[in-house]
């Protein structure tokens, strides 16, 4: 969780927790279905976009991580 963390993003922290506190989970867990759920159904279009987003970051793999959590936690995503 010191990576989400790392995030610096109360929103999404907040929503993360959410998530986990309705499903009753830790918000490990629920980050590590995300990811789990992505790698398994993620379109084409949602791979290439993925890629491009971590082109441009400076932390590839938490930009990626951010990109899925935003895009998978119930409530106002950015991306």
């Amino acid at each position: 969780m010191a990576i989400v963390a790392a995030f610096d993003e109360p929103t999404l922290l907040a929503r993360l927790a959410a998530a986990a506190n309705e499903a009753g989970r830790s918000p490990a867990d629920i980050a590590g279905s995300a990811v789990r759920h992505f790698v398994d159904t993620a379109s084409d279009d949602l791979w290439t976009l993925l890629i491009g987003l971590m082109n441009r970051a400076q932390d590839p793999g938490l930009a990626a991580l951010r990109a899925i959590l935003d895009k998978s936690l119930p409530g106002t995503g950015k991306t």
